[in-house]
């Protein structure tokens, strides 16, 4: 019985395909790899580093700190409550309880400073 259809050449790969398919093959293993690692293996998070811009010296006494503070505290005040002041309803109301939350923050910093250097 004779065939109508011939059969197809035998495939024959030549060195340089097979090459390609090979790097194919090492490309395809190192992504696949990657992606797993990622997933599987994030890296450890480093530490949050402070930022050494601002820094308050270590040998500074608490007193002056605590007179600093309620200076700073003070400044906010006058500047949250000059803000409510030009400010319609609702944002009025937002920069009133911002000031009178660093009125309380500068009584607070006020208290701590009498029991450190009482007023006599």
């Amino acid at each position: 019985m004779d065939k109508l259809i011939p059969d197809p050449p035998p495939e024959t790969k030549t060195p340089l395909a097979d090459a390609i398919h090979a790097d194919d093959l090492a490309k395809n293993r190192e992504a696949i790899k990657r992606a797993l690692d990622f997933y599987l293996c994030p890296e450890p998070v480093k530490p949050r580093q402070p930022s050494t811009m601002f820094l308050i010296h270590p040998n500074i006494d608490t007193e002056n700190l605590l007179a600093h503070a309620c200076e700073s505290l003070a400044s906010a005040n006058v500047m949250a409550g000059d803000l409510a002041d030009q400010l319609s309803r609702p944002q009025r109301s937002t920069a009133l309880a911002i000031q009178q939350i660093v009125m309380l923050a500068e009584l607070a910093v006020n208290r701590a400073l009498d029991r450190v250097d009482p007023q006599t």
